[in-house]
């Protein structure tokens, strides 16, 4: 424990000895009981037993002295006890307990052994729950510093933790006289401190105590029809309850940061009394707060801000009508990676779009947010004597000013000062339209996986005219047919006539279907020239398509039949792979060193959620057992399963549609080209020597199809570049002739080797790796790697970083 110890009043030896007087006896005669019982010392159900039913008979002080050997037992003990119940039954009642036995229960706590179950913290708090507030009053610093302990300790069983954190928190509100509940909204996160800050008035209202103390008393994500008769009666009771529960939940939303489990639990409380609000203004602010509360930091995309909130929202939000709620759980569907948020969102989308009439793919596509932006991507508005311009640039959205139409640099001093809050609401327009962004960026890419086609006119609706899928789908390869055998390919193109398909020739392409044009179901001629015409006009692609890499099964995979070895037997650098992982939409459990984290097995959906992928690896363990940090991970099996309703079934390779199975090994190969050791040029320097061996093999190995692409893209690339009579291609490697020397660019892991020598020379890019040329795409860093290499060596004589000048003189 800790200095909350130290603030304890001390007992007089006289106190103690009253406190410990029988104890031992006591001790023993629970004991005796407890031997009788099933399950004895590790059962909660130990109370239950009719073995246990005569300790109620037992007088007052043999239980008080029973419960007070018990709580000694399971602070004391070496080995932890489940004696929470058994402390808690013996308790019960109106039982004589005074100041000196909280003060010594504390003490024995303090000083004795922590053990997750809590069961040290069950007596304290039961006292401190009976006594006056006068017995308490010298007590409240060192209950406020254990309290605060309490919130912090993530160690502690959670409802062991709640329950002390509640009944000390009311000892201490007694004795101090204080309106708010302090365990409510505590210091544990940095939302309750923000929320009592701002909202301290509204909070001590009349009722409002009382009515957030009833939301917090929630324990499960759908409320029962008797606590929902609770709720409403409190909030009829509470003037202004509907501005508490809006209060609280839109600090939420502005707090965008993760919150306390306790924390949590009230919010979920507070959904529930916000859906009890019919009026649009209530759905609205229960999408945002689905969406906050879905929403999860960069670094831990699977751990959302508030799991309990999100989970009871989501099943709210569905219940809604209008459009917001589609909207909102169609955004949700596509970034949501916690995956008991992610199976709500998607029943609730199949449920929505059942009610009218779409499957799930359409309720995606038909509830992408507009945001009221016109055809064009821009919304124009008048601030004052400014035109402001909420407009989407590339795949970015952007806030510009103007004045009598000549555009002006940042927000005008004017705006700031006097139309801050029509500044708030454009910003916030901009970060929600970047977010439908980056939403629909993951989907449409998403859609390479599946069999779908498009009636012509719903093509147009949802992928051209629409401001935010515009932005990608006007960039993409399409293929329309009229009789849906014969398929044709080309580009969109905006005319006189509106909407029309163009193919490689410019010519008009007519037909009745669409569809997503795929290489993997076109011929080799078809795709090189696609990838010329790309080059060509100058296309940037929102993703890899025309130059997309395809994976064909081979002969191995039809004869294992039921997994792929392709990628097993590597080694990746572990966060930067699990990273990408989740980046890809991947959810894998984190490996560690613990029972059941030394194997992981990380999975996708595809082909709209009918197929599923499972990438296989395992920790790789450090040569020094004391040393339990996760840095590598070795690659094993990809498997597939076809969904059979609510259960998977493993497919045999051969029956993965092409699509499905080409775009996982592409994610796959993906993890392994970009976190591989084998792309540290550093490795042979610092790394591990049982690593050698596989270092050297794949550093220089044989290409992957990723890196195959990767070098028809630098066929294409490099004659347009001004270093084009110092480079050459082989197989495997750019080969770049410098003034001081000559150099080899492995083209799969971007390795540089001198010539002719074949040492690693390691370089450092720069931020801005392909300078100004013109990429076709912008997903593969190492392309990018291998170009700003490639210009920097071809100029080696103009070098001034000391670490490569270093390096060459060696």
């Amino acid at each position: 424990m800790g200095d909350w110890v130290d603030l304890l009043p001390g007992l007089t030896e006289a106190e103690s000895r009253q406190v410990e007087d029988g104890l031992p006896e006591a001790d023993a005669r629970v004991r005796a009981v407890l031997r009788m019982a099933p399950g004895y010392y590790w059962s909660a159900s130990v109370t239950t037993g009719r073995e246990w039913t005569v300790v109620g008979s037992w007088p007052v002080e043999d239980r008080r002295r029973g419960a007070l050997a018990m709580h000694r037992e399971a602070a004391t003990r070496s080995i932890p006890t489940a004696l929470n119940d058994v402390v808690r039954s013996l308790a019960e009642g109106e039982l004589p307990w005074t100041r000196a036995d909280l003060v010594w229960c504390l003490e024995v706590a303090g000083r004795g052994c922590e053990y997750t179950d809590g069961a040290h913290l069950e007596l304290p708090a039961v006292i401190a729950a009976r006594l006056a507030p006068a017995e308490l009053h010298d007590l409240v610093p060192a209950l406020t510093a254990l309290l605060s302990e309490l919130t912090d300790d993530a160690f502690l069983a959670a409802t062991a933790r709640r329950r002390a954190v509640t009944l000390i928190g009311q000892a201490v509100d007694r004795a101090t006289g204080r309106r708010f509940p302090s365990w409510l909204l505590h210091d544990g996160d940095g939302f309750g401190p923000l929320v009592r800050t701002e909202l301290g008035a509204l909070l001590a209202g009349p009722g409002a105590p009382e009515l957030l103390t009833f939301c917090a008393s929630l324990d499960k994500p759908a409320a029962p029809a008797k606590w929902l008769r609770g709720l409403d009666e409190r909030l009829l009771a509470t003037p202004g309850g509907a501005e508490v529960v809006r209060g609280v939940l839109e600090a939420f939303v502005a707090h965008r940061q993760s919150v306390h489990d306790d924390s949590d639990r009230l919010l979920r409380g507070l959904v529930w009394a916000l859906s009890r609000q019919p009026d649009d203004g209530a759905t609205d602010l229960l999408a945002r707060v689905t969406a906050a509360a879905a929403a999860a930091p960069r670094r831990a995309a699977g751990y959302p801000h508030a799991q309990r909130t999100a989970v009871a929202a989501v099943q709210l939000l569905a219940a809604r009508g209008g459009d917001v709620p589609v909207q909102a759980l169609a955004r949700l569907a596509v970034t949501v990676r916690n995956k008991a948020v992610q199976s709500r969102v998607r029943a609730a989308l199949i449920r929505l779009g059942a009610l009218r009439g779409w499957s799930l793919a359409e309720v995606l596509e038909l509830a992408v947010d507009d945001h009221g932006l016109d055809r064009d991507g821009r919304l124009r508005t008048r601030v004052g004597p400014y035109d402001a311009t909420v407009e989407v640039v590339g795949e970015k959205a952007r806030l510009t000013f103007a004045r009598d139409g000549a555009p002006l640099k940042g927000v005008p001093a004017l705006v700031r000062q006097a139309h801050d809050d029509e500044l708030r609401q454009l910003r916030d327009l901009v970060k929600r339209v970047g977010a439908t962004l980056v939403s629909e960026r993951q989907r449409v890419e998403g859609l390479l996986s599946e069999e779908r086609t498009w009636a012509y006119p719903d093509w147009v609706s949802r992928f051209l005219d629409h401001p935010v899928t515009g932005t990608y789908g006007r960039r993409l390869v399409w293929e329309t047919s009229a009789d849906g055998r014969r398929w044709t390919t080309g580009l969109p193109r905006h005319d006189s006539d509106g909407w029309t398909i163009a193919g490689l020739d410019g010519g008009t392409i007519t037909g009745n279907r669409v569809r997503l044009w795929h290489p993997v179901r076109a011929g080799v001629d078809e795709v090189l020239a696609w990838r010329t015409h790309v080059l060509a006009t100058g296309l940037a692609q929102p993703f890899k398509q025309a130059f997309r890499e395809v994976y064909l099964l081979t002969p191995a995979e039809e004869e294992t039949r039921t997994y792929s070895n392709r990628f097993a037997a590597h080694i990746l650098r572990y966060r930067q792979a699990n990273a990408l992982m989740r980046v890809r939409g991947w959810q894998a459990g984190y490996l560690g060193t613990w029972d059941g984290g030394y194997d992981s097995e990380a999975t996708k959906l595809l082909g709209g959620g009918d197929w599923r992928a499972s990438f296989h690896h395992q920790l790789v363990e450090t040569e020094d057992g004391r040393d339990h940090e996760v840095r590598y991970c070795s690659t094993d099996q990809v498997r597939f399963a076809r969904r059979d309703g609510a259960t998977w079934q493993p497919t045999p390779v051969v029956d993965v549609p092409p699509l499905v199975f080409t775009e996982a090994m592409r994610d796959v190969d993906l993890f392994v080209g970009v976190t591989s050791i084998a792309t540290d040029p550093q490795w042979a320097d610092r790394g591990e020597d049982r690593f050698h061996a596989y270092w050297h093999r794949t550093a220089i190995g044989a290409l992957t199809p990723s890196a195959e692409v990767r070098r028809d893209a630098l066929a294409r690339l490099l004659p347009r570049m001004r270093i084009a009579d110092r480079v050459e291609l082989s197989d495997r490697f750019l080969r770049v002739r410098g003034t001081i020397g000559s150099y080899r660019i492995h083209l799969g892991s971007a390795n540089v080797m001198t010539e002719p020598d074949d040492a690693y020379l390691c370089i450092v890019p720069a931020r801005d790796h392909a300078g100004r040329i013109h990429l076709p795409f912008e997903d593969d860093p190492v392309l990018s790697l291998i170009l700003s290499k490639a210009v920097m060596l071809a100029a080696d004589d103009t070098i001034t970083d000391d670490t490569v000048l270093r390096q060459l003189a060696r």
